[in-house]
């Protein structure tokens, strides 16, 4: 399982747009292979700052199955214009402790 985690920074002032259209795109990630899970979270002490998490089978079902689909065109539409600076999105995987 990989994690893919983003802050996503949104313009000010533009929260409500950005969490309606969030709520539209949600279906869009969740349908696409690979997909596992996803959650949205808002920052207490910065607002207009949200990490979201996505889980995925394989890094390639974000990087290729997602990011190069005509999905991901619907995705951006929603969301792309509603951020300031651009995210970085970075992928994590578990560590074995034991």
């Amino acid at each position: 399982m990989i994690l893919e985690a983003v802050f996503l920074p949104v313009i000010a002032g533009r929260e409500a747009e950005f969490e309606t259209a969030f709520k539209q795109a949600s279906p869009i990630i969740a349908s696409m292979r690979g997909y596992i899970s996803h959650e949205l979270q808002r920052c207490i002490e910065q607002p207009g700052r949200y990490l979201l998490l996505v889980r995925w089978q394989t890094l390639e079902d974000h990087t290729i199955g997602f990011r190069q689909s005509p999905e991901y065109q619907q995705w951006r539409a929603l969301l792309h214009h509603l951020y300031d600076p651009f995210p970085t999105v970075e992928h994590f995987e578990r560590v074995d402790l034991e």
